[in-house]
């Protein structure tokens, strides 16, 4: 276990502290382990997620080819009038918008969808961007963990177990509400003041004609209905038993044929460098996977807790939540799952109730797997590569000028975490004990 975790601690440290390039750090981190053979080269391959790459591929696509057409323009310049100018009220327009439809559709498609609007309409405010799109990311993995498809943490859980879709949206978007707001009233706090626009500003909106931003009206009109279909498509994936990582790679082939882009020119508005970063990541965390790493802090737990099921309940809650701010939530879920099914027995059987009983599984299963669900999503707002939706805003921000290092990540990112975490604590101890 220990050269797989000293390879991926010396990657994250690379990444923290900006000393190389995240995906060069990445990357390298994946070769390390796999050159070492640290884990089997198929492993580490078969470790990749194919769904969040073609999604990633697949999104940027669409919106690349409707960047061109003036049509985020349009859109920023009306939101902004709408709302007369008021920065503070479109931002937390914004977070609530970006949480309610990351519960419905995918994080990573959320903030690709909102981010550039965002950029233009801080913009147009004379407003700072970076903090912004930060708090999109953190409301997208909040919104996420309010629903069985919000976030693929909750998707494996849901598939690994008999939750169904009402059973996540009765026993965790109460608590996602009340993070939500807890968050907003943060941001606001800190952020409220700067967000104003100045009255010159918002003069300068009210005059301005929105029409005159679009550059392409016919291939809006040919593009529009693809992503809408597309969007669609996201929310059907499940009942249809399609991926939406395909859902979005087939809408992007789609928009090309419908708008006549050619195709070499709609790809060099992929962000490469992402989907390598994510190749990189997924391969070096395989390492800690394929060696127990996760395994072996999940048996931890019962020796800390001593057989209290409360106390067991806000361990694996606080415990998915750090390492889920430090590595990918995905495998950590996996590895957590079998050890939660394996400790059931250990609650129930001095209660005299068979584990499986409906009882059980009431009192002891659920509240740890509601523990673990929170933990997981919530847990990736605490650094830049806890989520992936981070990293995607992160190199959204890059590619318009609007740096978000690792730190300002954090600094921003980890208080909200924490907030988050400490309410879900609260949640956990009314509702379940």
């Amino acid at each position: 276990m220990l050269a797989p975790t000293i390879i991926f601690t010396a990657v994250y440290v690379l990444i923290a502290f900006n000393l190389l390039d995240k995906t060069a750090a990445a990357m390298l981190g994946a070769v390390m382990v796999v050159g070492l053979h640290l884990v089997p080269y198929k492993v580490a391959l078969a470790s990749i997620d194919l769904n969040v790459l073609l999604l990633l591929i697949g999104m940027m696509t669409i919106m690349g080819i409707l960047a061109t057409t003036g049509f985020i323009e349009w859109m920023a310049v009306v939101i902004a009038q709408r709302a007369r100018g008021n920065g503070p009220v479109i931002m937390v327009l914004f977070l609530f918008v970006t949480a309610f439809t990351s519960a419905f559709l995918d994080n990573v498609t959320t903030v690709i969808l909102i981010a550039p609007i965002t950029i233009l309409i801080t913009q147009i405010l004379e407003v700072p961007t970076a903090p912004v799109l930060i708090m999109e990311a953190i409301f997208s993995n909040i919104g996420g963990t309010a629903t069985l498809i919000g976030d693929p943490p909750n998707i494996i859980i849901g598939s690994s177990t008999y939750l169904t879709f009402t059973d996540f949206i009765f026993n965790l978007t109460p608590v996602v509400v009340v993070i939500a707001l807890v968050c907003v009233a943060i941001f606001y706090r800190r952020a409220g003041a700067m967000m104003k626009a100045a009255p010159e500003t918002r003069d300068r909106i009210l005059k301005a004609v929105p029409r005159l931003a679009i550059t392409d009206l016919g291939r809006i009109k040919r593009g529009l209905p693809v992503l809408g279909l597309t969007i669609l498509g996201f929310f059907l994936s499940r009942p249809l038993d399609i991926e939406p990582g395909i859902i979005a790679i087939g809408g992007a082939m789609i928009m090309i044929v419908v708008c006549r882009i050619d195709i070499h020119t709609a790809l060099e508005r992929i962000e490469w460098n992402t989907i390598l970063f994510f190749i990189g990541l997924f391969m070096t965390i395989s390492a800690l996977e394929y060696n127990g790493v996760f395994q072996k802090a999940g048996t931890g737990i019962l020796e800390i807790t001593r057989g209290n099921l409360f106390l067991t309940v806000i361990v694996i809650l606080w415990l998915s939540a750090i390492t889920s701010a430090i590595v990918d939530n995905i495998p950590l879920v996996i590895a957590m799952l079998p050890l939660i099914q394996s400790i059931v027995p250990t609650f129930a059987n001095p209660l005299g109730l068979d584990p499986a009983s409906e009882a059980a599984t009431a009192s002891i299963t659920e509240p740890l797997l509601w523990a673990l669900a929170l933990g997981a999503c919530l847990g990736g707002n605490g650094t830049l590569v806890g989520a992936s939706a981070n990293v995607v805003i992160a190199q959204i921000g890059h590619r318009n000028r609007c740096e978000i290092t690792f730190w300002d990540f954090t600094k921003q990112g980890l208080p909200m975490m924490i907030a988050s975490v400490a309410v879900a604590t609260i949640y956990l101890w009314l509702r379940y004990f």
